[in-house]
C-alpha cells in the first residue's frame, strides 16, 4: 500500500480510503459482521483512511466503523478517521453537543479529523462564530485535524481567515472521470495550500466500473436510479469511456475501476479517493488500484476521451412535459 502525507501535517495516510456511508439504510449494508468484514478486510491491505458521517444513518455508520476498528484490534494510532458534522448542527451549544456525542458512537476516544458537511445554507450561520468553536474543539483536544467538505474557494476562504491557529487540512469534494469540476478551482487552490482532498464519488456511483451497461441500468429501487450519471442519455456517454478503461486495463491485469481510480491518483498529488465497498471483495479490487501506474500516454488517452464528455444535470427536469 502507498501512503502519503495528510495536508501540511506528518500524518501518513493510505493513498487509497475507505468512504463508509454504505454502512446506512440508504445503501443497505447494515448487518454489523458484513461491515465488519469490510473494514477488516481493508485494514488486512494497509488502508488506514477512513470516512464517515454524522449523517450516515443518524450515526449508525460511525457506530459500525469505530466498532469494527475496536474489535479488529488495530491500535488507535494506526488509524485515521474523519467524520462530518451536519451543517445544522453548527451552533454554539450543537457544535458542542453534537461533536461529542459523534465522539461516543464512534468510540474511539477523538476524532482524527472534523469535516463540515456541507456550508449552512439553510440557516446561514456566521462563518465567523462557527470557525472559532470549531477551533476550540482542537484546542481541547477533541479534533486533531479539521476540514470542509462541498466548499467552494470563496467560503474556504472565508473559514480559514477566522482561524487563529490551526488550519484546513482536508478537503471533501466529488471528484470523478466524468464530473471533474474540482479541477477548476477546488484542487488547484488544495496544491498550493497543502490540503488533501478526499475525492468522495471516485468511480461515479459505480458507473465507472464496466458492472452498468446502457441495457442493464441501475433498478427504480436502487439508491442510484436517479443520479443524472445513470439516465440514458448521459450513460450513452458514459459507456465510451467504461470501454477505454476496459480496454486498457486489459494491459495491466487491472478492472475498469482499478484503472479510473489510479487516474485520479496520478492526476494529482494531494488527491485521494475514498470509493466505498460492500464486501472484502472489493476492497481487495480498489485496494489494487494504487501502488502501480498508467503509463503517460494511457493516461492521455483517459484524458481525452473523459474531456469530450459533458453529463446534462437538468435530464431528468427536461424530460418532463406538461399536460
Amino acid at each position: 500500500m502507498e501512503y502519503v502525507s495528510l495536508g501540511k501535517t506528518k500524518e501518513k495516510i493510505s493513498r487509497i480510503g475507505l468512504g463508509a456511508w454504505q454502512f446506512s439504510e440508504a445503501w443497505g449494508v447494515t448487518e454489523y459482521e458484513k461491515a465488519k468484514s469490510v473494514v477488516g478486510k481493508a485494514v488486512e491491505l494497509g488502508i488506514n483512511f477512513f470516512d464517515t458521517a454524522m449523517a450516515y444513518g443518524l450515526g449508525l455508520s460511525e457506530n459500525i466503523l469505530g466498532k469494527a476498528l475496536k474489535e479488529i484490534g488495530v491500535k488507535r494510532d494506526d488509524v485515521f478517521v474523519t467524520t462530518k458534522i451536519i451543517p445544522d448542527f453548527l451552533t454554539p451549544d450543537d457544535i458542542f453537543k453534537s461533536v461529542e456525542h459523534s465522539i461516543k458512537v464512534l468510540g474511539l476516544g477523538y476524532i482524527d479529523g472534523l469535516l463540515i458537511h456541507w456550508p449552512p445554507v439553510w440557516h446561514n450561520y456566521p462563518t465567523r462564530m462557527y470557525a472559532k468553536y470549531l477551533e476550540k474543539l482542537v484546542f481541547m483536544g477533541k479534533v486533531r485535524y479539521l476540514g470542509l467538505s462541498n466548499y467552494p474557494v470563496e467560503l474556504v476562504e472565508s473559514f480559514r481567515s477566522n482561524l487563529s491557529k490551526v488550519d484546513v487540512e482536508i478537503f471533501q469534494h466529488r471528484y470523478n472521470l466524468v464530473e471533474r469540476w474540482a479541477e477548476e478551482e477546488i484542487i488547484p487552490y488544495a496544491e498550493k495550500h497543502g490540503i488533501t482532498l478526499q475525492a468522495w464519488s471516485p468511480i461515479a456511483k459505480g458507473a465507472l466500473t464496466g458492472k452498468y451497461t446502457p441495457d442493464n441500468l441501475p433498478k427504480f429501487t436502487d439508491v442510484r436510479a436517479r443520479e443524472p450519471v445513470f439516465h440514458p442519455q448521459n450513460f450513452e456517454k458514459v459507456w465510451t469511456l467504461v470501454q477505454l478503461l476496459k480496454k486498457i486495463g486489459e494491459k495491466y491485469g487491472k478492472t475498469p475501476t482499478q484503472v479510473a481510480l489510479n487516474w485520479l491518483v496520478m492526476s494529482s498529488p494531494v488527491v485521494v479517493p475514498i470509493p466505498g465497498a460492500k464486501s472484502p471483495e472489493q476492497v481487495t479490487e480498489l485496494a489494487g488500484s494504487v501502488d502501480w501506474r498508467l503509463s503517460f500516454e494511457d493516461w492521455i488517452a483517459i484524458d481525452e476521451l473523459s474531456k469530450a464528455i459533458r453529463l446534462s444535470y437538468s435530464v431528468y427536469y427536461l424530460s418532463y412535459s406538461p399536460t
